[in-house]
């Protein structure tokens, strides 16, 4: 493969980068629209995370004295985000009784943490939560308290919908709890619960931690999809550069770095 055969090859892969960068935007408009106030607001940032990085490898296409610079930095940010996205420690709590799990605060990320901790963050959260309906539907999905017992409650149903069973409230239907019993443990997320629908347990830890789950699911798959798109794109990317290596004499490397990437920035320049 010679010299301009690499350098159409590589600009093609630019392109390429660049229709897929629309898709990620396209696809978060369409997660967007298909998602609450609520849910958007934590889906919208993840979107931005992986426009981010396809913006970065096609900006480190355009020189090849620092590609390998450029691909390590790249690895080491998806390698950063991916472990960040998916790696954490939140998994939910299985429970005696109950087909879905309970989620703990402190099992997650410092990021989350810092995130959801935050009053300003959580004031918003909060308040569309309370408009949203995973609290305020639970009665109409689950008219029997049989039916309710036996639901599999999502992460935010589970976390700010009701209290933590070791508080040890009987429930008397999918919306309501007897609090005239004096709490079997501790936690302070106990006292927090309030059967009012403007309050529920939005206040709670596990609130709190039912949103970094979901938070958590939802970004692992536009994770995943980030760090295959690298992958493919370093493998397409990888003979073209090897070839434009061998063909190049070393005196004449760093000119002809120079000028690819002063012809790359030309390109890139709106007319």
């Amino acid at each position: 493969m010679g010299v301009g055969t690499s350098t159409f090859v590589i600009r093609w892969i630019n392109f390429l980068t660049m229709l897929l960068a629309v898709a990620v935007v396209v696809f978060g408009v369409w997660m967007s629209t298909h998602h609450d106030g609520c849910r958007r607001s934590l889906t919208l940032p993840v979107i931005c995370l992986v426009s981010d990085h396809v913006v970065l490898h096609t900006g480190g296409n355009s020189g090849i004295h620092s590609i390998g610079q450029n691909r390590h930095g790249r690895l080491k940010k998806v390698a950063i985000g991916f472990r960040f996205i998916v790696t954490n420690n939140g998994s939910g709590h299985s429970v005696d009784g109950l087909r879905y799990k309970e989620y703990q605060l402190k099992d997650y990320s410092s990021w989350f943490l810092k995130q959801l901790n935050n009053t300003h963050n959580w004031k918003h959260l909060k308040s569309c939560l309370v408009k949203s309906a995973d609290c305020n539907s639970l009665s109409k999905k689950y008219k029997t308290l049989k039916q309710y017992k036996s639901a599999k409650l999502t992460p935010v149903e589970a976390g700010c919908c009701r209290p933590p069973s070791e508080c040890g409230y009987p429930a008397v239907n999918a919306s309501y709890y007897d609090l005239s019993f004096h709490p079997v443990s501790s936690n302070k997320d106990c006292k927090l619960y309030k059967n009012s629908r403007q309050v529920k347990c939005y206040n709670c830890d596990s609130c709190k931690a039912g949103v970094a789950q979901y938070m958590k699911t939802e970004w692992r798959v536009v994770a995943i999809f980030n760090v295959v798109l690298f992958l493919i794109l370093a493998k397409c990317g990888e003979k073209p550069i090897q070839s434009l290596k061998r063909a190049v004499p070393p005196h004449s490397y760093d000119s002809l770095s120079n000028e690819i990437q002063l012809l790359l920035v030309r390109e890139a320049r709106p007319t």
